[in-house]
């Protein structure tokens, strides 16, 4: 079955400054590289004159969600929840094991394999089929129609699952960008406002704002590591601590602000809403800075139904999200996410409706088919045959 056409909205600045006109204002303190084997999409145009409405997306209610469902639910058994690359492939010298990727040292470039685990609250909450796939090909085709902006790091792809970049010393800062009030998580916008904060790594807050609304312009509030978990932090706190140069600074979160604002373009222009994200960015060799890790995931980044936010904010219910929000609140509601040791399962239902929501979400931004992976060979003997042979290719 086809998915619901999606036509361009017209009026596009318009229609995002409609969507929640903002109530309140706030001040804040002051070459690439090619990506081989993955098809380029065009963009839509966008136009100031043109009138149509937001394209109208469904998450329920859809026969293509009833066909994938199926799928989803027989793979559940089946996710890529580990590799071990570095025992089948005689290249590679080490691993890594991060949340979601796991890192392999191949001499000059770093080969990321995104598996299935699913993250939230620094910590692995279950594993989601395809999500994997979703979110390196999701990122591709940003990292693709992002070039424009900034570098990025990617060297080739190989395989569904896995990206082969170029080392970069990463700067150890996650630039959060963000246009809404919302979020879950201790470090979200929303609770640290609820709790009464007004003033939020160097950007001063209005009294007043309410769950879900939108800022009178976006902001940046980056992070930094402490204990595996993500500590806000001032834009003078990272010049000071040394963590990166204020020159380096300044051009970085200049060019998260500039993905940011494109990526609610293109996601409005499909009739979502880029609600917030994280970027983040390292220097090569060169001495160029690279973006770097992913971009406009729906595990980096919120998103929301564009068509029903207005009513629904009206009306004090939550967005429709595609992202992982719901799965976060869920474990919210049954545990304590940062102090239980041990965790409830995830329910079969939620991980089988996020699988579907990333899929949905990539067919949506990329207007394409999702390609399900066949099943004739072991997806780690596939991930490790074309890592091999990209590998042999670069030397």
């Amino acid at each position: 079955m086809a998915l619901p056409a999606l036509n361009p909205p017209k009026t596009l600045n318009k229609k995002l400054q409609s969507l929640n006109s903002p109530l309140f204002s706030f001040s804040k303190t002051a070459s690439s590289p090619k990506i081989t084997k993955f098809k380029k999409y065009p963009l839509l145009t966008m136009s100031s004159q043109q009138q149509n409405p937001l394209p109208h997306v469904a998450l329920t209610n859809n026969d293509h969600k009833e066909e994938l469902m199926s799928a989803i639910k027989s793979s559940i058994a089946n996710c890529l929840s580990e590799t071990h690359l570095d025992l089948t492939v005689p290249q590679l010298k080490s691993k890594i094991r991060g949340k979601v990727r796991d890192i392999y040292d191949g001499g000059d470039y770093l080969v990321m394999v995104t598996t299935d685990r699913q993250s939230a609250f620094d910590r692995i909450l279950a594993s989601i089929p395809f999500k994997g796939q979703v979110l390196n090909e999701t990122s591709l085709w940003w990292f693709n129609k992002t070039q424009h902006i900034t570098p990025n790091a990617v060297v080739s792809v190989p395989d569904k699952n896995v990206t082969i970049a170029r080392k970069c010393s990463v700067f150890p800062v996650e630039f959060v960008v963000r246009g809404y009030v919302t979020g879950s998580t201790d470090t979200s916008l929303w609770t640290v406002y609820n709790k009464g904060v007004r003033n939020y790594c160097g950007n001063n807050l209005p009294d007043g704002l309410v769950k879900n609304q939108k800022l009178t312009e976006n902001i940046l509030t980056p992070t930094t590591k402490a204990a595996d978990h993500d500590v806000p932090v001032t834009p003078d706190e990272i010049v000071q601590r040394g963590l990166m140069t204020q020159a380096d600074y300044d051009e970085v979160s200049r060019r998260a602000m500039s993905l940011f604002e494109f990526g609610q373009r293109v996601a409005l222009d499909h009739g979502l809403i880029l609600v917030d994200t994280k970027y983040e960015f390292g220097k090569g060799p060169d001495g160029q800075i690279y973006l770097i890790d992913e971009v406009h995931t729906p595990d980096s980044s919120r998103y929301w139904i564009a068509h029903s936010y207005q009513e629904r904010f009206q009306n004090g219910l939550e967005p429709e999200n595609i992202d992982k929000e719901f799965l976060r609140l869920w474990f919210k509601s049954h545990c304590n996410p940062y102090e239980d040791e041990v965790l409830p399962d995830a329910p079969e239902e939620l991980v089988s409706e996020l699988a579907w929501r990333y899929i949905f979400l990539f067919e949506t931004i990329t207007n394409s088919r999702f390609e399900m992976p066949g099943t004739k060979e072991p997806v780690h003997d596939r991930i490790s045959r074309n890592v091999s042979q990209a590998l042999s290719s670069l030397q």
